[in-house]
């Protein structure tokens, strides 16, 4: 595992590049891709140009953001599932073979059935092209009940219900963006983490809970940051995927307002003060 900065991820606004100078000043291990800058950039100067982003820095490469709206209109889908294969190409090429996505736990005009089918039918269109160049396709669920209420139709909110969702694609190429906080907000247990494997977790964002609210009354947007409060077990949870053999990206997704005022003062004091919280837990479990 590796200590990975997406600067979006804690609030900060800046390009790709920059973003990158970030990682290395603040002291992460490695930062993800922004797939259609980066091929902008070879376009224009090469390949090589873009691997010498991340090799000059010092940092790996996390993972790259699936550019393909999945569950959009279908001529929007089919444009840029067309431009898929190429970008695919080029990921693989510098190395970078892990891609999120993410579905919401709800629907306001799709039921449940009509969803599911839709995932499914949009989704075995997008992982072979993936599969063909060695990516793999990490899918977040959104579980906040908060987030979820008073919505019409209910959908996948819970990590079980996505694994379940990966395995209809039946791809073999489909797994979790496992977010700690919504691994927590849907009542999951440590032991449910433990029956998972490697090829199950694609990416991890890492974040912690505020104390004194109860689980179903936590909100999506209202988070701390690792080890902050310890509502979270985030230590144990490193643990787990050390032990099953995840080695991919850990990134802090906190949406705080502590970090949201040290980015007022300096990006780079934000950056930093996640790493250090990300680094207290990351000693702990002995990473």
């Amino acid at each position: 595992m590796f200590r990975n900065l997406s600067p979006g991820a804690l609030g900060i606004k800046c390009d790709w590049v920059e973003g990158l100078d970030l990682a290395r000043d603040a002291g992460y291990d490695g930062a993800d891709l922004n797939i259609l800058e980066a091929r902008r950039i070879a376009d224009e100067q090469g390949v090589d140009a873009v691997k010498e982003l991340f090799a000059s820095r010092g940092l790996k490469i996390g993972g790259w953001g699936l550019p393909v709206a999945w569950r959009g209109p279908l001529p929007q889908f089919y444009e840029q599932l067309s431009r898929l294969p190429a970008l695919a190409e080029f990921a693989a090429e510098l190395g970078c073979r892990r891609v999120t996505s993410g579905i919401g736990g709800w629907h306001d005009t799709l039921p449940r059935q009509e969803n599911w089918d839709l995932c499914v039918s949009r989704l075995k269109l997008v992982a072979p092209i993936l599969n063909d160049h060695g990516h793999r396709l990490g899918l977040e669920f959104i579980s906040p009940r908060t987030s979820r209420a008073g919505k019409k139709y209910g959908f996948v909110y819970s990590m079980d219900g996505m694994l379940a969702l990966c395995c209809a694609v039946g791809t073999g190429n489909v797994g979790l963006l496992f977010d700690v906080w919504h691994w927590y907000c849907a009542c999951s247990t440590l032991d449910d983490v433990r029956h998972l494997t490697a090829s199950d977790v694609v990416y991890v964002h890492i974040n912690d809970a505020p104390v004194g609210i109860d689980v179903l009354d936590q909100m999506d947007l209202q988070r701390c940051l690792p080890g902050e409060t310890g509502v979270i077990p985030n230590v144990e949870l490193l643990q787990i995927l050390k032990g099953m053999g995840y080695d991919g990206p850990v990134t802090i997704e906190p949406f705080n307002q502590k970090v949201k005022d040290a980015i007022a003062e300096s990006p780079l004091k934000a950056a930093v003060m996640a790493r250090e919280a990300l680094d207290g837990v990351w000693l702990a479990a002995d990473i």
